[in-house]
């Protein structure tokens, strides 16, 4: 028995077809080390009877996709980021502290209790900052999403402004 047997007819479903399918194209693009030019894509397309107005919205959607990708890993780094600030910002204050019990103290007393507090404090924002999914995840992404844009919108009109100005 071999793989491609012609006299045994195969039926695959939707879902199979577009893995297979995928699978052969990352094998071939792995193959020759390039991408496909758009007028290759419309040639598979009509290959597998696809109208090129059903090609040109799944494009549309895929990049609307990748476009939301970025955004949200945008959004990730930026958490990443203010993560990375507090916890310097807690280790430097911990230390101050701890130094001040124990140069005024002779050893560590009153300094362990605010560690402990300010550790089950960094904890909580450790999981909130690595939750990537949920409702306050998702609420916390759209609320850094309007800030974005409307930062990129004020940018776009000062530039703008800034061009008039020198003509």
């Amino acid at each position: 028995m071999t793989a491609f047997e012609p006299h045994k007819l195969r039926s695959y479903s939707q879902e199979d077809v577009q893995k297979i399918l995928q699978l052969a194209i990352a094998r071939q693009a792995d193959d020759q080390n390039k991408e496909f030019s758009y007028e290759q894509l419309l040639e598979i397309a009509q290959e597998l009877d696809i109208s090129p107005e059903s090609l040109n919205l799944a494009e549309v959607d895929w990049r609307s996709q990748r476009s939301e990708i970025e955004q949200r890993q945008a959004f990730n780094a930026y958490r990443i980021g203010k993560f990375k600030k507090r916890l310097g910002n807690y280790a430097i204050l911990n230390s101050f502290l701890m130094l001040l019990d124990f140069v005024g103290g002779g050893g560590l007393t009153w300094s362990l209790y605010f560690l402990i507090f300010c550790s089950c404090t960094l904890g909580l924002d450790t999981w909130n900052t690595f939750q990537t999914k949920g409702e306050e995840y998702e609420m916390a992404f759209q609320k850094w999403y309007r800030k974005h844009q409307i930062k990129q919108t004020i940018n776009t009109v000062v530039s703008r402004w800034f061009k008039a100005l020198q003509i």
